[in-house]
Order: structure tokens, then sequence, then C-alpha cells
């Protein structure tokens, strides 16, 4: 089994979040209630899978040469799993209410490479 993290994308500024903002709070409530339902029904069914079941990710601070700043990113989530290969663990994430239900752009599914010469 290899081991993939997977990112889940996505944006205040993207184009799927124009109806979900325009949702009135009762709407968008049930539709939270419905999604988070569903996430953990696709949590559920995956929990063989996960070696991290990750989570939401907040505000992003990004340090390099000239210091410390804020920065802005699509990143809003993760998740690491284990499958047989990138195709395996790809296919766990069709459908996922990440962008079927919430407003979320996609998965991108990586494999965490080992560190050369460890």
């Amino acid at each position: 089994m290899k081991t993939f993290m997977a990112i889940l994308t996505g944006s205040a500024d993207s184009p799927k979040h124009v109806p979900w903002d325009a949702m009135s709070d009762e709407a968008r409530n049930a539709r939270v209630a419905e999604g988070m339902a569903a996430w953990q029904a696709w949590m559920a069914a995956n929990a063989d899978k996960m070696a991290d079941t990750g989570g939401p990710l907040g505000k992003t601070l990004r340090v390099s040469e000239a210091g410390i700043e804020e920065a802005v990113n699509t990143i809003s989530g993760y998740v690491i799993i284990r499958a047989e290969s990138q195709d395996a663990a790809a296919k766990l994430f069709i459908g996922h209410p990440h962008f079927s239900i919430f407003p979320g752009d996609g998965v991108d599914v990586m494999e965490i490479a080992p560190i050369p010469g460890a």
C-alpha cells in the first residue's frame, strides 16, 4: 500500500460559491447538514483506507526568505489515505461531498514519496 495526500481545493471566488452564497440561511444550513452526513458516510465507508482523517484548514501564513506574511491559496482541507495506486486513491473521491454538495472545486491526490536518502 502507498500513502497519498488528498488536498481539497476551493475558493470563495469560485463560480460554485455564487449560488452557495445566494442561499438563504435556512437552505444553506440544510445543505450543510446534508453534506456533513454524506461526508461522515464517506469517511465510514473508507475508514480502512484512512492514515489521517485530516480536516478543514484555516488562514495561511507563508514563510519565505522575506519572513512571515499572510497568503491566500485554494487549499481548504486535507486527508491522508492508503491505496494500491494513485488511480485507486483518486477514485475514492469521485462524487465526494466536498464538491458534489459543498461548493468545493476538487481534490488533488498526490503520493507521499519517500525522502531521498532516508
